[in-house]
């Protein structure tokens, strides 16, 4: 039997207060209140490890650039203390029949209770020779190692909407996971690349619950992508003032206004970047001054062109014309700066006559 990661922990040195931190950490993260910290504590104390199982199928390899650079928790506290990463070619010591075989051997004793992470989407054109390892396709790769899994996890546009492989005109067949696993659960955790620490989250809430979590309409995580991330952008207040950055080089780009009219696709696309942010909480995109993509949303790379804005933003609360909104504003701003001239005029105009009254006639 595996050590349950409360007792991994206690063996490489951590304490119980540690745990505990942790324990409030991975509850917040997961979208629950402060109740459920003993819950998460009392799961991650009786529970083993989980054995993961992640496969690299036709991709760049970015998804697994931001799994190792999660921070909450740790890399190695995660692969150390949380999960038992059994197979992931990018990571692991072993390479060839030893790999395979340890892979092979976390299926067979773990039937039903390991959980198997794709990365990269899956080419059907030509028989699926587009992506082949040790002489298999993708598909039947896939296939094997999400047979006897208790879910599977599409970590990444390219595994869950077939990013850029997929787009027109597909010349290598690329499709999702869902569209080649379809009797076992399927969980999109969408992004190009996807937040590292979703993961963490997903896998803690089966330890805690015996179950998935709950998902939206999409298949996604509903902690962590329930919400566009236009309704927490940090530039939001600009977007609702009608002050937007015309070109990357102008003055509202150095003022940090809003960027939906150089191609931001914030306000349609739902993802938590604003929320958890990337390199420990630090900045996302927008942030850092660049215009949403949409990388999470289905087809982002055929439908929401780079740097072209969207005719209109449905699902809005505020369903108006950016350019007239930001018309109104900036004559509402004019108008308002000739009313404030006007009255700085007549009252410049009223204190010398104010004086000479005071003084009983002029001077």
């Amino acid at each position: 039997m595996r050590d349950s990661l409360y007792e991994a922990m206690i063996k490489r040195g951590y304490s119980r207060r540690d745990f505990m931190k942790i324990c409030a950490i991975l509850t917040a993260m997961m979208g629950l209140e402060a109740s459920f910290v003993p819950k998460v504590a009392q799961a991650l104390e009786d529970k083993p490890r989980l054995p993961v199982i992640y496969l690299h199928l036709q991709e760049c390899t970015c998804c697994a650039e931001s799994f190792i650079r999660t921070a909450h928790p740790l890399l190695a506290d995660m692969l150390f203390n949380m999960i038992s990463l059994d197979y992931m070619e990018t990571l692991q010591a072993a390479a060839g029949h030893q790999a395979e075989a340890a892979k092979a051997k976390t299926m067979q004793d773990y039937k039903d209770h390991y959980l198997v992470v794709v990365e990269g989407s899956i080419p059907l054109q030509d028989d699926g020779v587009y992506c082949t390892i040790g002489g298999r396709t993708a598909r039947d790769i896939l296939l094997e190692a999400a047979r006897d899994s208790v879910a599977v996890i599409a970590f990444g546009s390219c595994a869950t909407n077939a990013c850029v492989q997929g787009a027109h005109p597909n010349p290598t067949g690329a499709v999702s996971v869902k569209e080649v696993v379809k009797d076992k659960p399927v969980i999109d955790v969408p992004g190009c690349p996807p937040i590292a620490e979703v993961i963490a989250g997903t896998i803690v809430h089966y330890l805690t619950f015996d179950r998935l979590p709950e998902l939206t309409t999409l298949g996604r995580p509903k902690a962590f992508f329930n919400h566009r991330i236009h309704d927490n952008c940090n530039r939001r207040a600009y977007f609702d003032a009608g002050l937007f950055v015309e070109q990357f080089d102008d003055e509202g780009a150095k003022q940090g206004w809003c960027l939906y009219k150089v191609g931001c696709k914030g306000p349609t696309t739902y993802n938590a970047c604003a929320i958890t942010q990337w390199n420990n909480g630090v900045s996302y995109p927008i942030k850092s001054g660049h215009p949403c993509i949409g990388c999470s949303e289905p087809g982002f790379y055929d439908d929401m062109p780079m740097y072209s804005r969207m005719a209109h933003i449905p699902g809005t609360a505020m369903p108006f014309n950016p350019d007239k909104i930001g018309l109104a504003v900036t004559g509402a701003t004019v108008a308002g700066a000739a009313a404030h001239g006007l009255a700085t005029g007549v009252l410049m105009r009223k204190k010398p006559q104010q004086k000479r009254v005071e003084k009983g006639g002029d001077e």
